[in-house]
């Protein structure tokens, strides 16, 4: 394992402090918040540490309260809604100088043989056809273990409001399960919510632009394996009102619909 997954695999490991209760560090993306994608993955793990292993988590559904702190830990407070005959419920609310910066709901099921169907996977370029390309749009983070291999150039007004690209982290992890579906929760908070920014010709980057999650959601349709390439396919159905929604697909290399997701957030642009 690199050092830079090891620390990503650390920050969302937690250290349970009491019962149902856990404490996580804060990483600084160099945003003017924290991370989204850091309490999503967090507050996974926390609610996942009090559910039997049998169950994975096949649902996530947050609310993003308040702005984060990059340079505070958080604490989590998990709450047992409900320890069913086939599904458990937990709710975990994150914590920052005594008040709530974030809320979900994590619904657990075990595995069940049942009827099945799913979306096709577009038809593009596989990552390794993509990363010898002369003009490959190959996107990493210093320090950090997340790669984005998009396609095509998202800046031109006018485009449709859709985004595609691979991404996976690099290097070794234990086949865990759960590992992998904290950290799928943490990478899914990239790129989805400016994919309603595409039509726009607006850039991240953009000094007129407020941008924050208001909520995400997502759905574990199968195991996943997060150090592998994963095609992401994610389109903005609507902006309005200074807000914009954006769903997403999931999909390992074979095709296979491993997640969906939807996020609403402030995508507010501002005068000079």
């Amino acid at each position: 394992m690199t050092d830079a997954l090891n620390e990503l695999v650390a920050l969302l490991g937690l250290e349970e402090i009491e019962e149902n209760l856990f404490r996580g560090r804060s990483q600084d993306l160099g945003l003017p918040q924290l991370f989204g994608g850091q309490v999503l993955g967090q507050a996974l793990s926390a609610a996942s540490q009090t559910v039997d292993s049998v169950r994975q988590v096949h649902s996530l559904h947050g609310y993003f309260l308040r702005p984060g702190n990059p340079h505070r830990p958080v604490v989590y407070q998990v709450d047992a809604v409900r320890d069913g005959g086939s599904f458990t419920t937990r709710r975990v609310t994150a914590i920052q100088k005594g008040r709530p910066i974030f809320f979900c709901s994590a619904s657990f099921h075990g595995m069940e043989q049942s009827m099945a169907h799913q979306i096709s996977m577009p038809d593009v370029a596989l990552p390794e056809d993509l990363s010898k390309a002369p003009r490959a749009n190959l996107e990493r983070f210093p320090g950090h273990p997340i790669e984005f291999l998009h396609l095509g150039d998202e800046a031109e007004p006018g485009q449709p409001a859709r985004k595609r690209l691979w991404f996976r982290l690099t290097g070794e992890l234990p086949e865990n399960p759960a590992l992998h579906r904290y950290l799928l929760a943490y990478s899914s908070d990239f790129n989805l919510l400016t994919t309603a920014l595409v039509p726009h010709g607006i850039r991240f980057r953009d000094p007129r632009l407020q941008i924050a999650s208001l909520d995400h959601a997502i759905w574990f349709h199968h195991d996943v394996k997060i150090n592998d390439w994963l095609l992401y396919d994610m389109d903005s159905p609507w902006a309005g009102g200074a807000r914009g929604m954006a769903r997403g697909s999931i999909f390992d290399r074979s095709g296979r619909l491993v997640a969906s997701t939807a996020q609403e957030g402030l995508t507010r642009l501002r005068s000079k």
